[in-house]
C-alpha cells in the first residue's frame, strides 16, 4: 500500500481514537496522540514508530472489526512503519527490493556463502576446509585475519551509514531539530524505555499477545533476543582486544570470556527466536499487517541460522569440518550484515528516534507545567 494511503487510513483511525480516548493509559502512542487535535504526516510517522504493537488497544476497542468503523490501530500503524522503512533507509532502491522479499534474502545468503567458499578455495586451497586444526590461530589458517576483518568492517560501515542516513531523514521529517539532539535527559529516558521494553509490559501485566489475555511472554523472549545480540557483540569486541592488544589468536579456550559470552549470547538468541516464533504461530492475525509479519519472520530466520551456525562451529571446531563450518558461518554473517538495513532490524533506529521525540515532548510539557 502506498505511503499516502497508509497515512490517510492511520489519520482516520487515530482521529476516532482521539475522540474516544478509552485507551489513553496503554502506551506512549496515546499521550502523543492526545497532544494533537489533527495529525500532520510527520505526526503519523512519528506515532507509528512509537507503537510496539502490544495490541492492548485492539482488544479493548469497541470500534474494532467487525464494527463499521473498523478501528485496528496495531495494523494501521504497522502499515505506516513498513512504508517508513522503505522510504527512509537508503539506498531506497535496495530498501524496496529487499522489502519483505524472503526469496531475495535467501538468494543473497546463498550467493555470499558461495563467494566466501570460492575465495577460500582459490586462495587457501581445499585442504583447509577438511582438516582438523586445534592450535592457536587455526581459524586464520582457513581465512586470514585481514580477509576476515576488512570485509566485516566495510559491511559494518555500510549498514551503519544506511541507518545514519535513515535516522537523519526520519528525524528531519518528523519535525526534529539539531538542538533537540543535545537533550541528554531525553536520550537517557528513551534509552531506559527502549532497553527495558517498557511498552511491552503494559501496566505490569504485559501485552495482549499472542491472545487477548495479558502476558509477559513476548517481552521476555524479546529481552532474550536483545541481550543475546548484545552479548555476542561484547564477545566479538573482546576477541578483537585479545587479538590486537594481548596477542592471543582464536580459537580461544571454551571457558575464556569471549567464548563464554558468545555462547551465552547465541543460546539466548535461539531461545528468544524460538519463543517469538511460537508466539507468532499462536497469535491472532487480525491485528497484524501481513507485510510486517513477513519482515519479522525473515529477520528472525536469518538471525537464527547465524546463531546456530556459530554454535555448531563452536561444538565441532576440533573436528575435520571446522574449516567448512567456519567458512559457512562467515558467509552467513556477511549476508546478515549486507541485508541488515533493509529488513525488520530498521525498527531499532526509527523506534528509538520516536522514543527520544516522545521524551522531548514529555520534558517540554513538564517544563510548561512547572513554569505555570
Amino acid at each position: 500500500m502506498p505511503l499516502d494511503d497508509t497515512l490517510k487510513e492511520a489519520d482516520r483511525q487515530l482521529t476516532v481514537c482521539n475522540a474516544c480516548r478509552y485507551c489513553e493509559g496503554y502506551c506512549a502512542v496515546f499521550p502523543a496522540m492526545e497532544r494533537r487535535r489533527t495529525f500532520a504526516t510527520e505526526d503519523l510517522i512519528y506515532m507509528a514508530n512509537l507503537c510496539f504493537e502490544c495490541r492492548a488497544c485492539y482488544n479493548a476497542c469497541q470500534f474494532a472489526p467487525p464494527h463499521e468503523f473498523g478501528i485496528n490501530i496495531p495494523q494501521a500503524l504497522s502499515a505506516v512503519r513498513v512504508e517508513t522503512y522503505a522510504e527512509y533507509t537508503g539506498p531506497r532502491l535496495l530498501s524496496k527490493l529487499y522489502r519483505g522479499n524472503g526469496k531475495l534474502v535467501a538468494a543473497t545468503v546463498a550467493i555470499v556463502v558461495a563467494l566466501v567458499f570460492g575465495s577460500v578455495l582459490m586462495i587457501q586451497g581445499s585442504e583447509v576446509l577438511f582438516e582438523a586444526d586445534t592450535a592457536e590461530g587455526a581459524f586464520f589458517r582457513v581465512v586470514p585475519y585481514m580477509a576476515m576483518t576488512v570485509p566485516a568492517l566495510v559491511l559494518s560501515a555500510v549498514w551503519m551509514a544506511a541507518f545514519a542516513v535513515g535516522g537523519v531523514r526520519f528525524w528531519r521529517n518528523t519535525g526534529g531539530t539539531l538542538s533537540e539532539l543535545m537533550d541528554v535527559k531525553s536520550f537517557l529516558r528513551a534509552s531506559k524505555d527502549a532497553f527495558g521494553l517498557k511498552y511491552l509490559e503494559g501496566a505490569g501485566e504485559g501485552c495482549t499477545y499472542p491472545t487477548s489475555h495479558f502476558s509477559q511472554a513476548r517481552r521476555w523472549f524479546h529481552h532474550a533476543l536483545v541481550w543475546g545480540v548484545l552479548l555476542d557483540l561484547a564477545s566479538t569486541t573482546l576477541a578483537a582486544v585479545y587479538h590486537n592488544f594481548l596477542g592471543r589468536e582464536s580459537p580461544y579456550p571454551y571457558f575464556s570470556l569471549p567464548v563464554v559470552l558468545g555462547t551465552a549470547g547465541g543460546v539466548l538468541i535461539i531461545v528468544g527466536i524460538a519463543g517469538l516464533f511460537e508466539l507468532k504461530r499462536r497469535s491472532d492475525k487480525a491485528p497484524s499487517y501481513a507485510e510486517m509479519l513477513n519482515q519479522d519472520l525473515i529477520f528472525l530466520w536469518l538471525l537464527l541460522i547465524t546463531s546456530a551456525s556459530g554454535l555448531i562451529l563452536l561444538a565441532l571446531r576440533e573436528t575435520s569440518i571446522m574449516g567448512t563450518l567456519l567458512t559457512l558461518h562467515l558467509g552467513i554473517v556477511a549476508a546478515l550484515y549486507l541485508t541488515l538495513p533493509y529488513g525488520k532490524f530498521a525498527h531499532v533506529i526509527y523506534r528509538y528516534a520516536a522514543l527520544i521525540r516522545y521524551q522531548i515532548e514529555n520534558r517540554r510539557e513538564e517544563q510548561q507545567r512547572s513554569g505555570a
